[in-house]
């Protein structure tokens, strides 16, 4: 069978391999030298602009879920988050949302 865990790899580490048409880039040298307490700041190209976020009352049932908090937007009523979270389909069974909640439903970590 191809493909799969027990494969061998080329022997260069992740963070050296090119992606994406780009050269590699040795992360190595990305670490704060020792003493220092913040990494360095990283070009606003790469900085990730999703944030983990409670989602209020995911799936009907009143309880807070683990989301992912992905963009956001002014909306009519205020401003609301794109957010991605697992909530209960039925019992036993699970199913991952995406959808627009307004503000008022999402808190931080």
């Amino acid at each position: 069978m191809g493909g799969g865990w027990g494969k061998q790899g080329s022997g260069v580490p992740l963070a050296q391999r090119p992606r994406g048409g780009h050269e590699a880039v040795d992360r190595l040298g990305d670490l704060p030298p020792q003493g220092e307490d913040e990494p360095p700041a990283l070009p606003a190209a790469e900085q990730c602009p999703a944030r983990h976020c409670w989602v209020a009352d995911a799936d009907r049932h009143g309880v807070k879920r683990p989301g992912l908090l992905v963009e956001w937007r002014a909306g009519a009523g205020g401003w609301e988050g794109r957010v991605v979270y697992a909530a209960s389909l039925r019992p036993g069974a699970w199913c991952l949302v995406e959808e627009w909640l307004p503000s008022s439903r999402l808190t931080p970590l």
